[in-house]
């Protein structure tokens, strides 16, 4: 049997208990990593996903930490190193996504999704970077989205976090070379069992117009993520998983 490309390497994803985190969690733990299943408020969903890894003969660990706190973010990456030994590979998934009109968007609302969005991934690279540069290699995978690249006017605050994401992903691939390899994902439309998303006129045209003709699944980032962390000569990119959305 050929070696695993993950054997033996540790990965942390944030936002790891639902949707796309948990398809990219499960994702890496099928490759042979062993996962922090990071988790804020959903532990149970969280725990299903250990459960799920371990029933596959994987490793994995639930932590709870709210990322947007630096002390929160190194008791994440001291459970990391704590349980499995280091940090080989960084995730950076967990984020919100609500409308606001741009006339009443608060002060409150623009905090919490940059903070959620933007200043989460700076934190837990800022704090994974030294684990990674003291072995000697890392990938960091941003989550950003096409509101990092198109102006959607409902979501002014949630585009321009995701706008940062994508900088911050080309800020950090320069400042942490040639150790680490920092890289993001773009995902359009991304739908799960029990969405409703589809009853949208607006979702329907999206499918139609669209070349692929259908929205993303969640393993659709997940494959993205899984040849970004094995990849050796990329870094600095922003891979689009969009079905060709971003052509029309």
């Amino acid at each position: 049997m050929p070696e695993k490309p993950l054997d033996g390497q540790v990965a942390v994803v944030t936002g790891a208990a639902k949707r796309i985190g948990r398809s990219i969690a499960l994702r890496l733990a099928a490759e042979h990593a062993a996962v922090v299943v990071n988790y804020a408020t959903s532990k149970a969903e969280a725990e299903e996903v250990v459960r799920e890894i371990a029933s596959k003969g994987g490793r994995a660990v639930a932590v709870q930490a709210d990322v947007t706190r630096r002390t929160d973010v190194k008791k994440l990456m001291a459970a990391a190193e704590r349980e499995f030994g280091g940090i080989d590979i960084l995730v950076n998934n967990a984020g919100v996504f609500f409308p606001a009109k741009f006339e009443q968007l608060s002060d409150e609302q623009w905090d919490r999704i940059m903070n959620v969005n933007l200043k989460s991934q700076f934190l837990c690279a800022q704090e994974a970077a030294p684990i990674m540069k003291k072995q000697g290699r890392g990938r960091i995978v941003n989550l950003a989205s096409l509101g990092g690249l198109l102006a959607w006017s409902a979501y002014t605050h949630y585009c321009v976090s995701k706008a940062g994401v994508i900088m911050l992903t080309r800020c950090l691939a320069r400042a942490l070379a040639p150790e680490i390899l920092v890289n993001c994902v773009a995902p359009g439309t991304i739908e799960f069992p029990g969405d409703e998303i589809r009853q949208s006129e607006h979702i329907r045209d999206y499918v139609e117009r669209v070349p692929l003709h259908r929205t993303g699944r969640g393993e659709d980032i997940a494959d993205a993520v899984a040849y970004l962390v094995k990849a050796d000569f990329v870094t600095g990119q922003t891979m689009v998983v969009d079905g060709g959305r971003t052509l029309i």
